[in-house]
């Protein structure tokens, strides 16, 4: 009897898959508004000439069902890179199955093959399933660290100061 998990790198041919994907968790979190991005922005982006982001996707019987968006980071106090988790998505009809684990197990494994420094991502505080779950996979919240950004008019106003 094969896994009926498999989990693999995305291709240009999942754009639209990852598009829906970002699409759902963006419901889940509540944050529809905020998801702009399109299946060109993808291809662009994670297969163009220089991608400086990557994607795994999780299949379960062959059928997507979750996926995994990451890029490298850098740790000046520890001179080493890491890995930067954007995105973690399954599908909640198969949530419970070890999908989630299975791709976090996955980024985990690059970052020791690698010999990457940390793995590390955001989980909104009022998502305590997705808490309970990375503390059970060994996550440590960093609650003294806040989040800090700029974009839209601001982005523009800073990046024209002189």
């Amino acid at each position: 009897m094969s896994d009926p998990l498999n989990i693999r790198p995305a291709t240009p041919a999942d754009a639209a898959l990852i598009v829906e994907f970002i699409r759902r968790l963006a419901a889940y979190e509540k944050l529809e508004h905020d998801a702009k991005a399109t299946e060109a922005d993808i291809a662009r982006d994670l297969f163009g000439a220089a991608p400086k982001v990557f994607c795994e996707i999780a299949e379960w019987d062959g059928q997507p069902v979750g996926f995994a968006l990451w890029f490298y980071t850098y740790s000046t106090f520890q001179g080493r890179h890491g890995i930067w988790l954007e995105d973690l998505f399954v599908d909640p009809a198969l949530r419970g199955k070890g999908i989630g684990k299975a791709l976090l197990v996955h980024l985990a494994r690059r970052c020791v093959e690698e010999d990457l420094g940390r793995f590390e991502w955001w989980v909104l505080d009022w998502n305590e399933p997705s808490i309970r779950f990375y503390k059970s996979q060994g996550g440590v919240m960093q609650d003294e660290w806040t989040k800090v950004r700029i974009d839209g008019d601001a982005l523009q106003k800073l990046g024209a100061a002189s």
